[in-house]
């Protein structure tokens, strides 16, 4: 059985690394887990993804072993418990500003009487109705995760933070830098970020946040218990131009010695 995202940042025992799953292919989730990724993403908020193809690659990462949430377009409740039945280990929260927002997020993931979630048994996250036992628990599983990215959820991100049933924060730092009309690399932004490094800590919550290289994420492993670099279609594009670049290089420079 797959490790739950959950189970994945107490056993690792580092910093998680993964990447986000914009394009529609589930071939994309299979060379990604070969390249040994900890963890997917799977995002429907940046990208056309529909409930079919979320299914699907969500299917495809089981099979690959590797745990996957959902970033979700939107905090319906309707969303949010179809992609945990299609298999998602959680789900990642756009725009939660407030206590209230992780209460409604934190109840659509939860069976009653915990929460709102519908409950539906044959579906894959209950083997198709083979393991109703396992379905039932598997709500206790499910890291909902909200994705701090205003102003507003800094100031709230201590009540955010002690809502019951949030699994871990993460900081969106592009939408956050957008949102204060901060630079990311300017003091007061950094002030914002240590801010919820600081609740994450006392709330003894795991934090995560998302870098566009590798080297980047080498400088917040230290602090951040999972960190998502890159997307499957940027890796692919810049993989591309880098061998077209080459082949270009490579064909000046015989030209230039004939």
């Amino acid at each position: 059985m797959t490790t739950t995202f959950r189970e994945l940042l107490v056993s690792l025992g580092r910093t998680a690394f993964g990447t986000w799953v914009k394009l529609p292919t589930i071939d994309s989730v299979e060379l990604l887990a070969q390249a040994g990724f900890d963890f997917l993403v799977v995002d429907m908020e940046h990208s056309p993804l529909d409930v079919l193809t979320v299914h699907q690659l969500l299917g495809a990462a089981r099979g690959c072993g590797v745990p996957a949430l959902v970033r979700v377009s939107d905090r319906t409740p309707s969303t949010i418990s179809r992609v945990l039945d299609s298999g998602a280990s959680g789900v990642l929260v756009p725009h939660v500003d407030t206590a209230a927002d992780a209460r409604t997020v934190v109840s659509a993931g939860r069976f009653p009487p915990q929460g709102t979630r519908g409950y539906g048994p044959t579906v894959r996250a209950g083997a198709w109705g083979a393991d109703v036992a396992g379905y039932r628990a598997s709500g206790e599983e499910i890291a909902v995760i909200p994705q701090l990215e205003s102003r507003e959820a800094i100031d709230a991100v201590r009540e955010i933070g002690a809502v019951d049933g949030v699994a871990a924060l993460f900081v969106g730092p592009a939408d956050l830098a957008v949102a204060t009309g901060l630079t990311t690399g300017s003091a007061a932004f950094a002030a914002l970020l240590d801010d919820v490094a600081s609740a994450a800590k006392a709330l003894e919550l795991p934090l995560g946040t998302a870098v566009g290289t590798a080297a980047a994420a080498r400088e917040l492993a230290d602090h951040h218990d999972f960190v998502l670099i890159a997307n499957d279609a940027s890796l692919l594009g810049q993989a591309a131009r880098e061998l077209v670049t080459d082949a270009h290089r490579d064909t000046t420079q015989n030209g230039a010695d004939r």
